[in-house]
C-alpha cells in the first residue's frame, strides 16, 4: 500500500480552463514522472492519465509565484509553482508549452488574488 498516493475524489474537470501532459518531479524521492494536469479555476490537477481520478492538487489562491526554472533544475522547458508550503517543478516538451502553462497559471493566480477581487481580509 502506498501511503503517499491520495486520490482526489469527486472533482470536477469538466471544460478546464487548460489541459495537458507535464512532467512533475515528485516531493519524496525527487523522481520526474509525466502526469496529465488539469487547470479548472484557481486548482492545478495532477492525474496518472486523463481517464483516472486526480493524485493531487495544488492551489493557486496562495501561490506566491509561477516562473521559469531552466537555471535552477538545469533542465530545459521547466518552471516552478511556488505556494508557501512546497515549490513544485515541472516541465514541457517545449518553450511555447512551458510558456502557455506558466501564462495559464499566472492568470488563473490573478483572478484568485485578494488584489483582484478586492478582498483586503476586513469586514466592513
Amino acid at each position: 500500500m502506498n501511503f503517499f498516493r491520495r486520490h482526489i475524489t469527486g472533482a470536477d474537470l469538466s471544460n478546464p480552463d487548460f489541459s495537458g501532459y507535464l512532467t512533475k518531479r515528485s516531493k519524496h524521492i525527487l523522481a520526474w514522472r509525466r502526469r496529465y494536469f488539469v487547470l479548472k479555476g484557481n486548482k492545478l490537477y495532477y492525474l496518472e492519465n486523463p481517464a483516472e481520478e486526480p493524485h493531487g492538487v495544488i492551489d493557486l489562491k496562495d501561490c506566491l509565484t509561477v516562473k521559469s526554472a531552466e537555471e535552477k533544475i538545469n533542465m530545459k522547458y521547466c518552471f516552478e509553482v511556488a505556494t508557501p508550503q512546497d515549490t513544485y517543478f515541472m516541465y514541457a516538451d517545449s518553450e511555447k508549452e512551458k510558456d502557455e502553462w506558466i501564462g495559464h497559471i499566472g492568470r488563473a493566480i490573478v483572478r484568485s488574488s485578494a488584489a483582484f477581487t478586492n478582498d483586503d481580509g476586513y469586514e466592513e
